[in-house]
């Protein structure tokens, strides 16, 4: 059995009152710091990986191969930065982001989808941010809707104006983004609903991989079940067939029921220490768990 893989410690330090983007009561802070929510990221990742264009851009042109988990608790270290930490450090961490996109330019090797060989991408192109953070967005607000709490639709348009004051950090411009939650719907039903979207066959072994394969030990087996349940059973339809993950009206009963049962029974009853992610109270989670014991992964 080869090492167990180790995630190398990122530094955060949480923001004091005044101190960050976002005022304590912001919706964007009070989803995100869920614990539930924190694992919406890894279903957000695979959504992100169905745009072919996308996947070559920001995946294979990048250490997301070399060192997928790492890359991933990176990426967690950066978005618990923006919504907990300090300005200065949000700033510098995603200055250093888009310095990175802005280097990341090529074609497709080969055809994906309806994209033919050749055709070209840029990290730092609107439409790819956009992209980016649209599956993160919807993640959060679909998790935490059902399993946490309901939002009326005031509330959701006021976590999307959020997120597209993290759009602006990465690079997007307002007109680069829908400007209300009925703008964002529509985009978003028209990415999944048009013909841009298409799991590759190496988007599809990476995302598998990644996320319901993650260098967890074996007394975590059980959060990594639980964890892979919820996001195979909350992707639409055709990304989940799209990365070949089975579903059945049962399972389907099962996670409804669940997810009933934890927002109004399950997570009223549980202290905020163990509802909520640790970063929200100052100590850094990374994105998938530590391997301090042998793997012994998960069925997807």
């Amino acid at each position: 059995m080869p090492a167990p893989a180790k995630l190398t410690p990122l530094p955060f330090r949480p923001a004091a009152p005044g101190e960050g983007h976002f005022a304590e009561d912001a919706l964007i802070r009070r989803v995100n710091r869920e614990l539930i929510v924190a694992f919406s990221g890894a279903r957000a990742l695979l959504i992100q990986a169905a745009h072919p264009v996308m996947f070559e851009g920001f995946y294979d042109r990048t250490t997301g191969l070399e060192d997928p988990h790492g890359r991933l608790a990176r990426t967690a270290t950066v978005m618990n930065t923006i919504y907990f930490g300090r300005r200065e450090d949000a700033d510098a961490m995603t200055e250093r982001v888009r310095r990175v996109h802005a280097r990341v330019r090529g074609v497709l090797p080969e055809p994906a989808g309806r994209f033919p060989a050749g055709t070209p991408f840029a990290a730092d192109d609107p439409q790819y941010l956009l992209w980016t953070l649209a599956p993160l967005f919807q993640s959060a607000d679909e998790v935490y809707r059902l399993y946490v709490a309901d939002l009326d639709r005031d509330e959701r348009n006021t976590l999307w104006a959020e997120y597209r004051r993290v759009g602006e950090m990465f690079g997007l411009r307002q007109r680069d983004m829908p400007q209300t939650i009925e703008d964002f719907d529509d985009y978003y039903r028209g990415m999944l609903d048009g013909g841009d979207l298409w799991v590759t066959p190496r988007a599809r072994e990476l995302g598998r991989a990644v996320v319901f394969h993650p260098p967890a030990p074996a007394r975590m087996r059980w959060l990594v079940e639980t964890v892979n349940f919820i996001v195979a059973g909350s992707l639409p339809r055709r990304i989940r067939a799209g990365y070949g993950l089975s579903w059945d009206p049962v399972r389907e009963a099962v996670r409804r029921g669940g997810a009933e049962y934890t927002k109004r029974v399950l997570l009223p009853l549980l202290p905020g220490a163990l509802r909520n992610t640790p970063v929200a109270g100052g100590r850094l989670l990374p994105g998938p768990p530590r391997a301090d014991e042998p793997v012994e992964a998960a069925a997807a």
